[in-house]
Parts: structure tokens; C-alpha cells; sequence
């Protein structure tokens, strides 16, 4: 039987953002993923980013005129007209829905092109959509990945190869429709890619990378505005050795649909030098490295910081190191702050998330003991190795007390006393997929509807919490402005006013 030609286009959906805040492109690291494996597959794969467009689409005014949705959130990115454009000629159309916040726009998306084109095969995946099937079956999509996709892609391209009308009955890792029952077939132990060095190149030359760096909006890090940012996030490990409640590595272990995904892996470092080099031939200086746990095996870690010595690109750290990793006996291990600042990197994010023993053993695995840590002399020992350096500290846990809250918000004035350049503070989110937000559905924390828009760590989501919601969220701004210096605080505001 001779197989039809197969295109898949790989679409991220425009972006929502509430007012005041700033729009960052999605820009993740799922497609340049799936294109390297569709690529590999023979599959003609193209990449287009609703939020930025193209150069067939005028860049300048893009940010600054959003449309207004009725949630009151703003649109930013090219109209419904421009994509349906753009998916006129694939068979496939791919939108990944990792973060719950942006849910509404990738619905969006997929009832748009199911109306238009009911022959396509509108695929999905990440862990907002794996958690959320019933939603993303009614919007229209054909089929969900449950796990890492890259060898799911291609089975599902096979099987539309095969037929006009495609069945994913025998392809495991994947959700579907049959008979309009949901029908999940888990993923099996053969599905999860132990050697990392086995996947497929990145395809990073299929992002709109001249626009990135022309908005120069990543999802982090502290640049001078209105300077091109040539950067690229990559990944150099996946999983987490910590199950924190608030995380989706917590829910991806053995025995899930998603199978043990969470467990950590790391790439060897000849692979993590040739990604380097791919994206020093794109032309990237600045590489954010995407790890959920770069140090979480200091030995590979200090082999690896050595080898990219004089690599030509800085590094920034996205995700966070955890703090136990900088440290050696409680004190900072200055073997590894000297091999982070020697390898390229200029900014860390440091997880403090709380400042209680309490919360940090029940929520964050335990990670910290902040009464043994010396992290006074860590953050100077940072600030001495010319780091940026910024707190994360988190707040609103179903049982946290407001003496708990201030505990942590004192906390962070006194790491800010230390040196630390900036805190952020942020609301605890029951994010589907997590722990949490099993918890939080099972005490009554938060309704099977709630709605996904209000998904960020600005908004208090839970009901029924100590303290009650919108005192949370007052709390929160608060102790920003409380505990930052008016230095950072108007640098931060110019910056706002200017990029949004």
C-alpha cells in the first residue's frame, strides 16, 4: 500500500497575558524537539509562532497593541485568519499546552482549525494537556501525548501516512477518542528515552530566532532594555531527583500515564558541547539552560562546567539550582560556584521557596534545611564570583499560616541584606498534574472548573487556605516592594513600561 506524504505544522498559539504584565513568546523546547525527530523521520515540519509571526508579518507594534479578550486578558500575536493561512497546507497541525495559563489560547486554536479543516489531525501534548483531556477532546483534538513525544510523533505520522482516517488504538503513550469514550493508553517502560544522547538533534534553526532576539523577551533573566538578546534555552538533563507537591515531576514516576519521565537523566558531555556548537552556529551568545536540576549529580555537573570552559556563550540558569547543590557541609562549595562562573554563566535563580522547615518537608521534599545552611556566606560567595543572583520564595500553601508567610518574607529581606540582587515572590499554583492540585481538588481547595486563565503565580487559587486568598495576594505585592530596593524596583518598572 503505497503511504500518502505527511506535513506537520508545529504551532504555537498567540499569547494571553493579563494587563501590566509582560508578554514573553512561548518559545519552549517541545518543538525544536519534535521538529529534530520529524526531521529525522523524513517529515516535512515547519514551525510557526502565532505570538511573533513571521517576516511575511510586521514585528514592530505587535506588542504594543494587544487585543483586549473578554476575560479582560490581552492577545498578543497575528490574527485567527493569519493561522488558518499558515495550516492550509499540513495534515498535521501540533500545539503543545504545557503552561495552564495559556490553555484558553490553545483551545482557542484548535476549535478554530477544526472548524475550518475537519479533515486534519490536530495532535497535542505537555502536562497541561495530558491532565486535561476531557477539555482538549472537546475543542477538537484527534489525539494527546502522554509522555516524552518524540518517538510518539513519528508513530502517529506513520499511522496518517497509513490512512485518511487514522487509528491510534495500537500506539501507546497517547489519548484518543473511540466510539466518543476518551481511551488512554499509557506509556509503556520502552517509551521513556533513558539515553538522552539517542534523541534526535534539536531543530532550533526552525524558531523564529531573528524575532526572539529582536523582543528580546526570555522567559528569564535581567538584560539592559532594548538591546538584541541572540539567546537559546536548551536543556542538558531531564527530570528532577526532588518530588516536590508543586511540581509535575512529582506526578511522572512509575506506574503513571506519563510513565517515570520525572526520573533524572542527564546527556553526556560530548552531546551538551555539540548542542552548544549547533546553536554557536545559529549565531546564539546567550544560552538559558532549561534544567529542572542541573546539579542533580554534582560529579557529572563539575565535569561538564569544565568541558564548556571557553565555550563563547553566556549562561544563564533558568529553572533554578537548587541551593543544597551550592553547598558542601552547609558551607558554599566554591568548586562548584568557581566551575559555574569559569564555564560562562552570569545569572542564577536560587529556589528558596520558603522559609520554614515545616513547609519545605512537606511541600518541597525536603531539599533545604535553612537552619543549617549558611546562606549568608553563600550569597556573598555568589556576589565575590560576579553572579546576578535572584531568590524565588513562594507563598499560600493549603495549611501555611501567616507566621509562616512572614517568616519567609523576612527571610528574603534578610538575603537581600546579604546581597542578593531581587526577590520574587510568588503564590503557590495547584497547576494540573501536580500533587497539588490533586490535593487541592480532593479538600475542597478548588473546583473541578476553576478556570484556567487564572493559573499564574500572581493569583491566589485555592479556597479554604489559613490565609485566605485575597489577603495572599495583597501579601505578595507587598513583600515585593517591601523587600527589594528602590533601585530595583523602578529598574524593573521601566523595563515593564517599556516592553509592554
Amino acid at each position: 500500500m503505497a503511504l500518502r506524504d505527511v506535513r506537520v505544522l508545529l504551532l504555537y498559539p498567540p499569547n494571553q497575558t493579563a494587563p501590566g504584565t509582560v508578554c514573553k513568546p512561548n518559545g519552549s523546547l517541545a518543538y525544536p524537539n519534535l521538529g529534530g525527530a520529524l526531521r529525522d523521520h523524513g517529515v516535512d515540519v515547519r514551525v510557526f509562532d502565532a505570538c511573533v509571526g513571521d517576516d511575511s508579518d510586521e514585528l514592530d507594534g505587535m506588542f504594543d497593541r494587544p487585543v483586549q479578550l473578554p476575560s479582560g486578558l490581552l492577545r498578543t500575536g497575528v490574527s485567527d485568519q493569519r493561522i488558518l493561512e499558515e495550516a492550509a497546507a499540513y495534515d498535521i497541525v501540533g500545539i503543545t499546552s504545557i503552561f495552564t495559563d495559556q490553555e484558553t489560547m490553545v483551545l482557542d486554536c484548535a476549535r478554530l482549525l477544526r472548524a475550518a479543516f475537519p479533515e486534519k489531525v490536530l495532535v497535542s501534548g505537555g502536562v497541561n494537556a495530558r491532565s486535561r483531556l476531557p477539555q482538549f477532546f472537546r475543542a477538537g483534538f484527534d489525539v494527546v501525548c502522554l509522555s516524552e513525544a518524540e518517538g510518539t510523533i513519528t508513530r502517529i505520522v506513520d499511522e496518517v501516512r497509513r490512512s485518511a482516517r487514522p487509528d491510534f488504538a495500537a500506539i501507546s503513550g497517547v489519548a484518543f477518542l473511540d466510539a466518543g469514550e476518551i481511551r488512554v493508553n499509557p506509556a509503556r517502560p520502552d517509551d521513556v528515552v533513558w539515553d538522552l544522547d539517542t534523541l534526535p538533534m534539536p531543530a532550533w534553526d526552525l524558531l523564529p530566532n531573528e524575532r526572539y532576539w529582536t523582543i528580546a523577551r526570555p522567559h528569564s533573566g535581567v538584560w539592559e532594555s532594548g538591546t538584541e538578546l541572540r539567546y537559546a534555552d536548551m536543556m542538558t538533563s531531564l527530570g528532577c531527583p526532588f518530588h516536590c507537591a508543586y511540581c509535575h515531576i512529582a506526578g511522572e514516576q512509575e506506574g503513571s500515564m506519563s510513565g517515570p519521565i520525572g526520573r533524572y537523566r542527564a546527556k553526556s558531555d560530548d552531546r551538551v558541547l555539540r548542542e552548544l556548537d549547533v546553536l554557536k552556529g545559529l549565531g546564539v551568545e546567550h544560552v538559558m539552560i532549561e534544567d529542572d536540576s542541573l546539579l542533580g549529580n554534582k560529579k557529572r555537573a563539575l565535569r561538564l562546567l569544565r568541558k564548556i570552559q571557553g565555550a563563547g556563550v553566556d549562561i544563564c540558569d533558568l529553572n533554578g539550582i537548587n541551593i543544597i547543590h551550592l553547598l558542601k557541609r552547609w558551607k558554599p562549595d566554591h568548586e562548584v560556584l568557581e566551575a559555574l562562573a569559569e564555564a560562562g554563566f552570569t545569572q542564577l535563580n536560587l529556589p528558596f521557596e520558603s522559609g520554614n522547615l515545616r513547609i519545605l518537608r512537606k511541600y518541597a521534599s525536603n531539599k533545604l534545611n535553612i537552619e543549617m545552611a549558611d546562606i549568608e556566606s553563600l550569597i556573598v560567595a555568589l556576589k565575590d564570583y560576579g553572579f546576578k543572583i535572584f531568590g524565588n520564595y513562594m507563598m499560600g500553601y493549603p495549611d501555611e499560616t501567616l507566621e509562616e508567610i512572614q517568616n519567609t518574607v523576612q527571610l528574603a529581606r534578610d538575603h537581600v541584606s546579604f546581597g542578593l540582587d531581587a526577590a520574587n515572590f510568588f503564590i503557590v499554583v495547584p497547576l494540573p498534574g501536580t500533587p497539588l492540585f490533586d490535593t487541592a481538588i480532593s479538600e475542597g481547595h478548588l473546583r473541578s472548573d476553576f478556570d484556567p486563565d487564572t493559573m499564574n503565580i500572581y493569583r491566589a487559587n485555592m479556597a479554604g487556605t489559613v490565609v485566605p486568598s485575597h489577603v495572599l495576594e495583597e501579601l505578595r505585592s507587598r513583600a515585593w516592594e517591601e523587600v527589594n530596593s528602590p533601585t530595583w524596583k523602578n529598574a524593573k518598572r521601566a523595563w515593564a513600561a517599556t516592553e509592554s
